[in-house]
Formats: structure tokens, C-alpha cells, sequence
């Protein structure tokens, strides 16, 4: 019974410590782990000659008070993380849904979008079909109370929200809603249910035959979520198309890996891995991709990381396509989530991935030095390179050059074909004011309010448009609305910036539709210089049927 339960309590300790000491862990994790295996792995880490793990065993055995193993552990492991790369971390019990959450796919929860503003819950879209939908939630709502518990002005933060509309399917959570033309609160029980995380945030048609896609992340149901929308775009009468990875993080490789495949004829080598043993892994395209002759544009930013990093790779390295943007973040490690007995995890990075020409675009870092690590954007930014290709500089020694006799470099990102700058000509005072006092965004839900059921009612894109435009006096409301909220006109400003303020009015407004991230990016579009560039490319381009 001791033994159990020292083995229970031990064992995380001991497998972070194999970790920092180059230990048995590799052998451990390839094999079944009945108790017997387990047994043998506790004696081995005891073994004094195992320094950390001994001490370890000793605290927990001979210390003259009683110590909290777990606690204990809870506390060892992640510093034992801080001494590795930026990207090895542990996971504990209480964040793993958290962090797992965003890329499986789908949630248990009420089926909402909302915002704060400033301080109410505020519903912006409720899903069609979904619990909240079957309930009688409408957009608009103002969540008052839930569960008899008051949420409104209580300056309650959103995760704390999140947590309490979330939980178990097929249990209630009950609402007060305050309607707009309603004196009385709205109450409604809503029964929780399964609530698909789409990755894939907007697929719309722009002019010119030229279909748009925004992938936010690489989740589990990614390819699918693409495959669908490639489908819907062409029955449109796609024949170009851009695909939007800026600000996309990363997530499963495995998708990274089928969506290149959509684009690359047979025998193209994709990515490429080597772990510790440099055993190397190769990913070679199937010939079977939908879309390998489509005219491509592919956007990226600093914010563009690992799995982004690995389709825009893959497809510059194999000319196919325009990468267009700015330098990638830099992230070529590859982790592997192992979990631990108690549900907490281990995510270490065990191989590098290499680009087809055999890049590595994983930007330098120091073991031990999350801090410089974290502080690398903010020095690309001080050095000019948001602004200015030439401030971006790479030793030529990490030079390679793709089939097609394009110059490309590894050892930090992604560098596009095209290198597109943050644009801050029309930035003004008063555009920074009305932008960062929030007063921007809270005009548009004030206005989503007073039509509602003309916003409610838009399907298509066309018809977002139409509305829009039939509205004259947009530009001159919010003037006189941010005049209200403390922000005097400044007219020089305003007509300096006026194309920024009525685009981010109609993105905001449209996100307020149906056909919520479609109705944000399709207005964005006029003053996003980055989608600009890429239609011009396209429109130089063929078509393809």
C-alpha cells in the first residue's frame, strides 16, 4: 500500500527530473507502462547517483516534517521547464481543458458570442440551432444575472464569465436577460450542449473571381473546415485565392501538413523532423490536393507561428504561391504533450522541423531565458523592421535556394515574397482617441441595437453592403457620439482618417450580423494593406478553372 502510493506521488517529480537529466524518459515514453515498468523507473531515478531525483526521494522519506509531495511537485516541475527551451512547459491538472479546449474542435457551453461593454455581458450572436438559440436568447441581449448571481456592472472579468456559462452538457444554467423594448428581465433556462470552435474564421468572395480565407488556428477539425469552405468558394466562381495565417499561432501539425498537401502536386516534400537521435521524418505531398494549380496568395505577420510557419514554408520552398506579409515569428521546435498520471501534463519539445530546402526558421533563444525570448518583437520593432525591409538582415550562411531559383533564408521566420509595412499614414490623435478609449467599438453596439432586426436579418455580404451604404449619416453620428464620450472633433484629424473610422464602423457593425467574422474582414479589406497587395498579385495572375 506504502509503495502505491509513494509511486502515486512521486512519479511526477521524478519523470520532469529524467527530463532535465537526459534520463530514461525517451526509452520510458515509447513503451506500455504497467506497474511492474513503473516500479523499475521509480528505482532507477532513486538511484543516488541520480542527484535531483534522490534528493527528491530523501525530502519525501527523511525529512524531519511532513511535506506536500504534490504541492511540492506542483512547484519543482515548472522550474525545471524554465531551464529548457521557451516552448517545453508544464501543464497543470487545472489549465489542461483550457489549454486543450481551443484546438479539439468543439466545447460544452450555451452557444454564445458576446462582449463586455464596459462592464455588462452583452450578447453580439447566438449560434443557429444551438442551446441558446433553442432558448430564446437573442443577439442583443444583456446577460443580467446567472444563476441568480448578478453579473451586470459587476466588473466581473470575462474568463470568470466563460467559466460560469460553461459546463457539463446536458446541464442548465439559467438567465436573466435584459431585451431591448422589454421592461421586464427575460428569463430563460438554457440546457448546455456540444459547441463547435470553428478555425476557420471567414471565407468570403472578393472582386475579380479572388476567394478570402482567415484561419485563426490549426484545430483538429481544420482541413475539414477548409475543404467545406474551398467547396463553397468555388461554387461562387473562385479561380485566385488568399489564405490569411496572420496572427495564427500554430496548433496540430498533422493539419499543417494535409492542408499543404491541398496545394502541392504529387512527390513535393512538405516538412521534415529530427528529434535528439536525429532520426528524420519526412512529409511528402500525395498528389490527391484539391486546389495545386489555383493562383495563391498566403499572408503572414510576426504573429504567424510554428504550424503557419510550417504551410508557408512548405509552399515557398516549393514556389508555389506569394507569401506576402511580414517575417514570421519564428518558432521550428516541435512538441509532444505527455500526460502525467494525475491529469497534468508534460508538453517538451522533442524534434526541430525543417522546411524543404532544409531551413530551420526557429529564431535563436537561450535555455533559461523565456524574458529575452518573449522580448524579441518588441526589438524588431524598436530596429525599424515593421516598417522597413531593409532593417530585417540574415547571415548568409543560413541561405537556400528553392527549385525554382528563389534566395530564401532560415534561422528566424518565415520572410515573405513581398514585404508589406505597417501603414500608419492616415493614423491620427483623434482616430488613436476614439480607438483606444474604446469608444469606437461601444457606438457600434449601440448602434447594432437600434437596428437589430435589419442587422438580424442580413444573409449575404451584398446585402451588409446595401445597408451600410443607405446609411449617410454613419460617419456624422459617431462624431457627435464621440463628442458625448469626451472626444472633440478635430476635423483635419477626422478627414485625415476618415477611411480607417468608417471601415473599422462597418467591420464592427457587420460582425454584429449573421455573418459575424465574414461581416468584419470583408470591410476591413479597404484599408488593409496586406489584402490589398495580395489582390493586386492575384489579379496579375491567370486564371484557373
Amino acid at each position: 500500500m506504502y509503495r502505491n502510493s509513494r509511486l502515486a506521488i512521486l512519479l511526477p517529480i521524478l519523470l520532469a527530473a529524467a527530463v532535465v537529466l537526459g534520463l530514461l524518459l525517451g526509452r520510458y515514453l515509447g513503451r506500455s507502462t504497467p506497474e511492474a515498468q513503473l516500479r523499475n523507473l521509480v528505482e532507477q531515478l532513486t538511484h543516488p547517483t541520480n542527484k535531483l531525483a534522490y534528493t527528491l526521494s530523501l525530502i519525501e522519506t527523511e525529512y524531519v516534517d511532513s511535506v506536500s509531495m504534490d504541492s511540492l511537485s506542483e512547484q519543482v516541475i515548472p522550474l525545471l521547464m524554465e531551464e529548457l527551451d521557451p516552448h517545453s512547459v508544464y501543464i497543470p491538472k487545472s489549465e489542461m481543458e483550457a489549454v486543450n479546449e481551443p484546438l479539439q474542435g468543439e466545447f460544452d457551453g450555451i452557444g454564445v458570442v458576446f462582449n463586455m461593454a464596459p462592464d455588462t455581458v452583452i450578447v453580439l450572436n447566438v449560434i443557429p440551432s444551438g442551446p441558446s438559440d433553442k432558448a430564446g436568447v437573442k443577439a442583443g441581449d444583456r446577460i443580467i444575472r446567472i444563476n441568480d448571481s448578478l453579473v451586470a456592472g459587476q466588473k466581473i472579468p470575462n474568463n470568470e464569465i466563460i467559466k460560469r456559462l460553461r459546463g457539463k452538457r446536458g446541464t442548465q444554467v439559467k438567465l436573466s436577460l435584459e431585451r431591448q423594448g422589454i421592461a421586464e428581465p427575460v428569463e430563460v433556462e438554457v440546457t448546455r450542449g456540444a459547441i463547435p470552435i470553428k478555425s476557420l474564421e471567414a471565407a468570403f468572395m472578393l472582386p475579380d473571381s479572388i476567394g478570402y480565407i482567415k484561419l485563426s488556428q490549426f484545430a483538429i477539425t481544420s482541413h475539414n473546415e477548409l475543404i467545406t469552405a474551398l467547396n463553397n468558394l468555388k461554387a461562387q466562381g473562385m479561380k485566385r485565392l488568399i489564405f490569411d495565417l496572420r496572427g495564427n499561432p500554430g496548433g496540430f501539425l498533422d493539419q499543417a501538413i494535409r492542408i499543404a498537401n491541398e496545394f502541392l502536386p504529387a512527390d513535393k516534400l512538405i516538412v521534415y523532423t529530427e528529434d535528439r537521435r536525429h532520426n528524420r521524418t519526412d512529409e511528402m505531398s500525395d498528389g490527391n490536393g484539391t486546389i495545386q494549380e489555383l493562383p495563391l496568395a498566403v499572408l503572414i505577420d510576426e504573429f504567424s507561428a510554428s504550424s503557419s510557419e510550417i504551410l508557408a514554408g512548405a509552399l515557398q520552398d516549393n514556389d508555389r504561391g506569394t507569401i506576402i506579409g511580414r517575417r514570421s515569428f519564428g518558432k521550428g521546435l516541435v512538441q509532444r504533450q505527455i500526460p502525467y498520471p494525475d491529469g497534468s501534463a508534460l508538453r517538451l519539445t522533442v524534434a526541430r522541423y525543417y522546411t524543404p530546402t532544409g531551413r530551420s526558421i526557429q529564431k535563436p533563444y537561450t535555455n533559461g531565458d523565456a524574458l529575452g525570448y518573449e522580448e524579441d518583437l518588441w526589438n524588431r520593432y524598436r530596429h525599424n523592421e515593421f516598417f522597413s525591409a531593409d532593417s530585417i538582415h540574415f547571415d548568409d550562411s543560413l541561405r537556400k535556394v528553392t527549385p525554382g531559383g528563389k534566395v530564401v533564408y532560415g534561422g528566424g521566420g518565415i520572410m515573405p515574397d513581398l514585404f508589406v509595412p505597417v501603414d500608419t499614414t492616415d493614423v491620427t490623435r483623434y482616430f488613436l482617441e476614439v480607438s483606444g478609449r474604446n469608444i469606437l467599438f461601444r457606438y457600434t453596439l449601440e448602434y447594432a441595437d437600434r437596428h437589430r432586426d435589419a442587422l438580424n436579418a442580413v444573409k449575404t455580404i451584398p446585402e451588409l453592403q446595401a445597408l451600410l451604404d443607405a446609411d449617410k449619416e454613419l460617419m456624422n453620428d459617431f462624431i457627435r457620439y464621440a463628442a458625448r464620450n469626451g472626444v472633440q472633433p478635430d476635423y483635419k484629424d477626422i478627414a485625415r482618417s476618415r477611411k480607417l473610422i468608417e471601415a473599422q464602423l462597418r467591420a464592427y457593425i457587420g460582425r454584429n450580423t449573421p455573418l459575424n467574422e465574414a461581416g468584419f474582414y470583408v470591410n476591413i479589406y479597404p484599408i488593409d494593406p496586406v489584402m490589398l497587395r495580395a489582390v493586386e498579385v492575384l489579379k496579375t495572375q491567370n486564371d484557373h478553372d
